[in-house]
């Protein structure tokens, strides 16, 4: 077989709609449109999220709050994640890049008290939850 010999499976490729042509075609004079309105004028393009004139969804939904553009977002890492990868000594955020447990070393670190930690380990996160804050960590 060569590349010339190809062909389409029958009935795979339909024949392109050829409107306004006229009314032996079946799809002259209105050209599909149907009469008047909004869909039938040219360069039509009723945005998807156009109600018609209705009050759009997105003006009748009640807003509340804002966005804190000064918010922190921490990386959080469990005591137990870090007894189970075996981490003992200073845990900085670079040990805990390298054991796969934070993505980015530079993004503010908060180690949160899930699990308990066997070895002693030094922590020197930028925050800690209110577990964790007890000394569940051990001390050096």
């Amino acid at each position: 077989m060569n590349l010339n010999e190809l062909r389409y499976s029958s009935g795979a490729v339909r024949r392109t709609k050829r409107v306004g042509c006229g009314p032996g075609s079946g799809h002259g004079k209105t050209a599909c449109r149907g009469h008047k309105g909004q869909n039938a004028r040219s360069g039509r393009a009723v945005k998807p999220w156009f109600e018609g004139g209705q009050m759009p969804l997105q003006r009748r939904v009640p807003k509340r709050g804002f966005t804190n553009v000064f918010r922190k977002h921490y990386q959080i890492v469990n005591l137990s994640d870090i007894s189970r990868k075996g981490l003992e000594g200073e845990v900085s955020p670079l040990r805990l890049k390298e054991a796969g447990l934070i993505a980015n070393p530079r993004l503010p670190v908060k180690i949160l008290g899930d699990g308990d930690v066997e070895r002693r380990c030094r922590e020197r996160p930028d925050d800690k939850g209110q577990c964790v804050q007890q000394d569940r960590c051990g001390k050096d």
